[in-house]
């Protein structure tokens, strides 16, 4: 039984952990001036102007996550050379394993092809508010595999691209302020549709996010203590919810200085004699 050279051997270790560590080094240095030069790139085409600032922030991370996954790729084919390897030579010789992984990558490549056509089609982009299989908020990345959606409450959910069925876009043209209010049966309507039509004329002079309107509709519903007159209007993108809570609030003290009475649950107390 041969003698282990026990010199010769840890050699041998040391220049492959050396050789590994330059290699990380390199993928560490070449990832970052890649990224630099990839922000700089769409920097200079923020300040062109030539696309949105939305669409170049989806299509900034999208290469950047691109760049990442060649890279990865890459140097992953390096470190299986400094074993001796040869990646043809493992994907031929993996047989059942490499036919699961196969199967497997057909998710994958679904998910890179539905990203692909929603970025095409500008389906959305960063910074949309958009509802998409029972999930709503702002889209914070479209990438090869996965679009992140950060909800109004801080949750990051992260949603393949093939799950990608249907996309309700909430960031595309003006939205819809709607706001209901109720008057008791008791008051006058016409009286109450013209002090809240006062007070919408009112919010939308000191309101640029106003488009137009808002408007008193009518008479919306009668409900079991009160009549509910609905107001409409259209606001800027993602400001309606500011208008609605400005309506109400104005809405609210236009009623009270002219003594319309806004119904409210009573609870009165009845104390048999003994």
């Amino acid at each position: 039984m041969g003698k282990i050279n026990w010199a010769e051997l840890m050699l041998e270790a040391g220049l492959w952990a050396a050789k590994f560590l330059l290699i990380i080094i390199m993928f560490i240095i070449i990832r970052s001036i890649g990224r630099r030069v990839i922000n700089r790139m769409f920097e200079r085409a923020a300040s062109h102007r030539k696309m949105s600032s939305g669409r170049i922030i989806t299509l900034q991370k999208l290469v950047v996550n691109l760049f990442s996954y060649i890279l990865i790729f890459v140097f992953a084919g390096i470190v299986f050379k400094q074993f001796g390897l040869e990646i043809g030579t493992l994907i031929a010789g993996a047989g059942v394993v490499g036919l699961a992984i196969g199967f497997g990558a057909q998710g994958l490549v679904s998910d890179v092809v539905t990203g692909f056509f929603i970025l095409l089609e500008k389906q959305m982009e960063v910074g949309d508010y958009v509802t998409i299989g029972g999930v709503d908020g702002i889209v914070e990345e479209v990438g090869l595999r996965t679009t992140h959606i950060r909800a109004f409450d801080g949750t990051l959910s992260y949603m393949p691209n093939r799950e990608i069925s249907t996309i309700q876009n909430h960031s595309r043209g003006n939205m819809r302020a709607l706001v209901d209010i109720g008057i008791a049966y008791e008051e006058n309507i016409d009286q109450a549709v013209k002090v809240l039509q006062d007070a919408c004329d009112s919010v939308k002079a000191n309101n640029e996010n106003i488009v137009e309107g808002p408007n008193v509709l009518g008479v919306q519903a009668l409900g079991s203590s009160d009549v509910v007159i609905r107001i409409i209007s259209k606001t800027r993108n993602g400001e309606q919810w500011a208008v609605e809570r400005e309506l109400r609030q104005a809405l609210k003290e236009a009623l009270d200085a002219n003594g319309i009475e806004i119904p409210y649950p009573h609870q009165v107390n009845v104390e048999k004699g003994a």
